[in-house]
């Protein structure tokens, strides 16, 4: 089975996220939890990595003192993004190839890398970690595998891409990073799905310096 572009899935499945079905609280609690991690502070930036039409974690980053950007490859998503919430800066495009504007407090990116090929991983990966600010926590969720491992699945409605480094795979890039993992944890047992939570140093290495692979 071959998936179609992760843009036109979800501008067809954009409407199940405000159908009355979508459970509200999904996410919530994570991201409570890796926010909590941060350092108080004025100016800071949140982005928000696959951001989707459902703004329900945006009052939470808020709280923290934070403006927030958002990036999603579907413009549909990020049309309803907008219309949801005008005062986010909005951006369609690929994070893959998007380079990022500034550093970040907090990076987000709830159930969307995990679309891209296991090729794409790591590269997006020490992406991600080293636009933190130092200091700053990166949130992603990922598939909890013990091994790197890619597959398409429909159980959403059109096929989709899936991939993940596996949990040590994962760990490995966060060292290279100069970050560290604050929080691992299988959040919905037994299904393996896993959210992880990242912190980047305050005093990065030279070595953090260096381009990804």
């Amino acid at each position: 089975m071959e998936a179609p572009p992760v843009a036109a899935a979800y501008d067809a499945l954009a409407e199940r996220w405000r159908d009355g079905v979508f459970d509200g609280a999904n996410g919530m609690r994570q991201h409570r939890l890796a926010l909590a991690f941060l350092e108080p502070g004025a100016d800071a930036w949140a982005l928000n990595v696959g951001c989707g039409g459902n703004t329900r974690f945006n009052a939470l980053m808020r709280a923290h003192g934070l403006r927030i950007e958002g990036v999603d490859v579907s413009g549909r998503m990020v049309d309803m993004a907008r219309a949801a919430d005008p005062e986010v800066v909005l951006h369609q495009a690929d994070i893959t190839v998007w380079p990022l504007p500034r550093t970040y407090r907090f990076i987000a990116a709830w159930d969307s890398i995990w679309h891209l090929r296991l090729e794409q991983q790591r590269p997006l990966m020490l992406k991600l970690m080293r636009g933190l600010e130092p200091g700053g926590v990166l949130l992603f969720s990922a598939g909890g595998l013990d091994r790197p491992d890619e597959h398409v699945d429909a159980t959403m409605g059109p096929a989709l891409h899936y991939s993940t480094l596996g949990i040590p795979g994962l760990l490995e890039v966060v060292k290279e990073a100069d970050c560290v993992c604050r929080h691992l944890e299988f959040d919905q047992y037994p299904e393996k799905h896993l959210f992880v939570v990242v912190q980047r140093l305050q005093c990065p290495s030279r070595n953090a310096s260096a381009k990804p692979n």
